[in-house]
């Protein structure tokens, strides 16, 4: 015990002796949970749009206003013809195109029916996909606009209809940093504590500290434990000043479920990640590797974690990669606690799977660290 408390401060002497990790642990969290949030949205707005109006008639004017008023689009040309609108296509400078047809109001009004055409730049999938469905939403509104003022009134209990009446729960405004901010805390905590972990083992080896541990009466998992434990705590620390100041004051955002779960989630996945970041020390032999394993891992941890694309909405193959990946476990715990209030009953599995993560990746470590000092 006493030789695991002199580890343990010469551990914490030496991180707080080096400015680079505590920018760290201090910057990092303020900057991510700050900058993520607002910047990655997954509403797309400012869709550059051009339109080719053929018909120069009311309704044509009403439906172009319509459209630039839903503040989705943004005009980038009004132009006579198709070709001219496509030279800007073609530069990148539009997304859309909706060109109106001569004839469309003559042909709304006389036949009931009329056509539009939109061309859509899919370089941007996304954008495309999204833009062209705003676009079309837009349509259909004004659509049951004109419905509205040409059909004469009637009794509401004579028409026909189905109303549909729905209810969020957990995140009624739908509010896009409630879901992101617990999302980019996970990746935070996992960075902080695989990297730094791996980095700071692997500089041991460097300096030679490691070779002058093995020849004093220090077991190798004292010296183990008297690594990973610092960075257990600092994880803990950039998780709490994550969760409890910028996310409540900066973003409002309140847990609904207990705290209590949520850090005993928060321990076992550290311990998991840590031993995750052991195991990339025993790999590598300097810092440059270390950083070059860590990168790679972290990687596709945060790609395939669900914290950008739903993993339900992955292929079967990626699905499989990402319940191989511990950061899809707490990304999912995280959300279910906060935003739903979940209770132990419900990631009773999640708790297991990172338990027998973390069983693995320690002994795998430990095992390997054995054979190569």
């Amino acid at each position: 015990m006493r030789t695991i408390l002199f580890l343990l401060q010469k551990e914490f002497r030496q991180i707080f002796r080096n400015p680079s990790i505590l920018r760290v642990i201090l910057i990092m969290p303020v900057v991510q949970l700050l900058i993520i949030p607002l910047a990655a949205d997954y509403e797309i707005k400012n869709i550059n749009l051009s339109v080719v109006d053929h018909d120069h008639s009311s309704y044509s004017q009403k439906l172009t206003a319509k459209i630039l008023s839903s503040g989705y689009f943004r005009l980038n040309d009004f132009s006579p013809s198709f070709n001219k609108s496509f030279s800007e296509f073609q530069k990148d400078n539009s997304d859309l195109i909706l060109e109106i047809p001569s004839g469309f109001e003559k042909d709304l009004v006389r036949e009931n029916k009329a056509g539009l055409f939109i061309a859509v730049n899919a370089i941007n999938g996304m954008k495309a996909v999204a833009g062209s469905a705003y676009l079309s939403g837009i349509i259909s509104d004004f659509n049951a606009e004109i419905l509205m003022e040409w059909t004469p009134p009637v009794h509401p209990a004579s028409v026909a209809g189905i109303q549909v009446v729905p209810s969020l729960w957990f995140n009624p405004g739908q509010t896009y940093r409630f879901f992101m901010v617990p999302g980019v805390l996970v990746i935070l905590v996992t960075m902080v504590g695989a990297y730094l972990c791996a980095l700071n083992i692997v500089k041991e080896k460097e300096t030679g500290t490691i070779e002058q541990i093995n020849v004093t009466p220090v077991k190798k998992h004292h010296f183990i434990l008297g690594k990973l434990i610092p960075f257990w705590v600092i994880g803990v620390f950039s998780f709490s000043l994550g969760l409890f100041v910028i996310a409540r004051f900066v973003y409002g955002i309140v847990p609904a479920g207990s705290l209590l779960l949520l850090y005993l989630f928060l321990s076992v996945y550290l311990v998991a990640v840590l031993g995750f970041g052991l195991l990339v020390s025993t790999y590598s032999a300097t810092q440059q590797q270390a950083m070059s394993l860590s990168f790679f891992s972290m990687t596709v941890f945060i790609l395939m974690s669900g914290l950008f694309t739903p993993v339900e909405s992955m292929p079967v193959w990626a699905q499989w990669i990402a319940r191989c990946n511990p950061v899809t476990y707490f990304m999912e715990v995280i959300r279910m606690i906060v935003l739903k209030g979940s209770t132990f009953p419900d990631i009773r599995h999640h708790f297991l799977i990172v338990i027998l993560f973390g069983t693995v990746f320690n002994v795998w470590a430990i095992l390997h660290y054995r054979k190569t000092v």
